[in-house]
């Protein structure tokens, strides 16, 4: 077992440049660099490329390695061996902050099969988003078609570059702190500007964009080379009651809160910790992100981290059970459970 597989790490900022602007609340959280107003996502843990790249995107740990290869070198230390029989060295996970300073196009994403058919992935991309923060005077995200609408239809509003008409046909939902979105692989969506989450997806950036025009320099981006006629038989036309994909966990008091609907588990989970006085961890491969306050981990096999306010860790299935302690939140995100 390697000596970086046996406790938590702490992670620097791992800010790739974006197309959108953003970031000015990961610099107040993190202390971070902004990166000129368009460094939006924080890429935490990450073993993912941004797509098309060979290394932009990965985390670099203290060593020097890139996380992806000190896990692909010991999976069974960093993954547990429940996880790599299920994923093999993919962790099955990719963590972000990501600060919206504007609204992000409307886009969506494959699905594992469809992943598999065009772009040769194990993975498509479902994903979640769990609200951290908020600015501005309305701050919304787009989940989902409000009534059916016909390929023919998208087609044409891809066509025309018709921002109205693909954001005007979208469920509008005011968000706030506590509040969690769960977006399966194929629903169309947006993040309105001043929305602020922790992001969980699967380990990819497959992103197929209806709305590329003043956010991408060419449709080719939008649809990454399988053209828009094949692009949207990965997108869900049907309506979508918001009400079945999201949280409200705000008010829920309890040291432990499971923040995602139960649609969500065969993807990955998150769980909120207030452990004061302290919450036991099972061993689990983990990426935390720390809200607020400050607290103490301490893992089983002697490995001891203290937390504050913007801290990102990512933790080895090797490191044990583990303890948080203290006045403190943070967010606890992990891979799918994997089955016996």
């Amino acid at each position: 077992m390697t000596e970086s597989a046996k406790w938590p790490i702490k992670l620097p900022a791992n800010q790739p440049r974006q197309f959108y602007r953003g970031g000015s609340a990961i610099a107040a959280l993190r202390g971070a660099s902004t990166a000129d107003g368009f460094g939006p996502e924080d890429w935490v843990a990450s073993t993912t490329t941004l797509h098309g790249q060979p290394e932009n995107g990965l985390t670099q740990l203290p060593d020097g390695r890139w996380l992806r290869d000190a896990v692909t070198a010991d999976p069974r230390a960093w993954l547990g061996p429940r996880h790599v029989a299920a994923f093999a060295d993919s962790t099955a996970l990719l963590v972000k902050l990501l600060d919206a300073g504007q609204r992000l196009p409307v886009h969506f994403h494959p699905s594992d099969s469809f992943a598999g058919k065009h772009f040769d992935s194990h993975f498509g991309k479902t994903e979640a988003w769990i609200v951290v923060g908020t600015s501005g005077d309305d701050p919304r995200v787009y989940p989902g078609f409000q009534e059916p609408v016909g390929a023919a239809t998208v087609r044409e509003w891809v066509h025309d570059q018709d921002s109205d008409a693909m954001l005007g046909a979208l469920n509008s939902v005011g968000v706030r702190p506590g509040d969690t979105v769960y977006i399966p692989a194929g629903l169309p969506h947006a993040i309105g500007e001043g929305v602020f989450v922790v992001e969980l997806q699967q380990p990819t950036d497959f992103s197929l964009t209806l709305e590329w025009r003043d956010f991408l320099p060419a449709p080719e981006k939008g649809h990454l080379g399988i053209g828009f006629e094949t692009a949207i038989e990965a997108l869900d036309t049907s309506a979508c009651d918001p009400r079945t994909i999201i949280k409200h966990t705000a008010e829920l008091a309890e040291p432990r809160v499971d923040l995602l609907v139960p649609g969500s588990a065969p993807f990955f989970r998150a769980d909120r910790l207030r452990p004061s006085p302290a919450l036991t961890l099972d061993a689990s491969f983990a990426v935390l992100v720390v809200l607020d306050g400050q607290g103490t981990l301490r893992t089983e096999h002697g490995g001891e981290a203290e937390l504050a306010k913007g801290d990102t860790y990512v933790v080895p299935y090797a490191a044990g059970e583990a303890e948080v302690s203290g006045e403190t939140t943070v967010i606890r995100c992990r891979p799918p459970e994997a089955q016996r």
